[in-house]
């Protein structure tokens, strides 16, 4: 197991995706955002099943950024009930681990 957890995000559009990920990355929050456009999101919201077009923001970040990453996504974020979802990173190239753990220092 590593120090390093990847984070998912869903936003409305690609832009407030990339607006986040611009800000938090700025705030040595995240080491770097990745943007894919064009998720399909179906869930269910206030008893009504939803189907909307999203994005997803992929942030690489430590453990020990988390806490202030998710404090500031969810002060930028325009849903009431953002996903923010931290996963684990079990194993990778160490100089990409390295290079998540000096970004966010």
């Amino acid at each position: 197991m590593t120090d390093a957890l990847v984070v998912l995000v869903t936003t409305p559009t690609p832009e407030r995706a990339a607006e986040i990920a611009r800000a938090v990355v700025d705030e040595r929050l995240a080491a770097c955002g990745n943007v894919i456009p064009g998720l399909r999101s179906i869930y269910r919201w206030e008893g009504k099943v939803q189907d909307d077009v999203e994005a997803l923001l992929v942030l690489k970040t430590t453990r020990a950024r988390f806490e202030a990453l998710r404090e500031r996504i969810l002060a930028l974020h325009p849903y009431q009930v953002p996903e923010v979802i931290a996963l684990a990173i079990e194993a990778g190239s160490a100089p990409y681990l390295a290079w998540i753990g000096a970004e966010t220092r």
